[in-house]
């Protein structure tokens, strides 16, 4: 696809992510990714994130792997599990979600890795928005 306008995912990634750089709340509650704020209801609580999946043709799941430390040592670790930073045409920047191993939370199921990927969204066929939550440390 050469027209960025045929692009579908391209368009719902950009209103996630100017939905997580503007804190603006609206009073239209929707619960599909285009929901128009982040959260379960407007100036409720500060989420800042709508973490997103991705799914190929074949219906496998987009895993990428990553480097954390782990008892001092550096470790490789997998995640499907994302937020949208940057979309360029149909190419999304993504920065890595990891599971919080603090569990005490449950608006703070993920953690950022700080490392990023750029995904080709003319390979992805499925975009699964998870429920919004707060990210800290971005």
């Amino acid at each position: 696809m050469s027209n960025n306008e045929e692009c579908c995912f391209a368009k719902i990634l950009k209103v996630i992510d100017l939905l997580q750089r503007n804190a603006e709340k609206i009073d239209n509650i929707d619960n599909s990714c285009t929901k128009p704020f982040l959260g379960g209801c407007p100036n409720l609580a500060c989420f800042n994130t709508r973490p997103v999946t991705f799914y190929t043709s074949q219906n496998n799941l987009y895993t990428i792997e990553y480097q954390a430390e782990e008892n001092g040592a550096t470790v490789t670790r997998s995640s499907s599990v994302f937020r949208v930073e940057k979309v360029d045409g149909c190419c999304v920047t993504l920065s890595i979600l990891e599971d919080n191993p603090d569990t005490t939370d449950s608006n703070r199921p993920y953690i950022t890795t700080n490392q990023f990927v750029t995904i080709n969204l003319n390979c992805v066929c499925v975009l699964q928005c998870l429920p919004d939550v707060v990210v800290d440390c971005l």
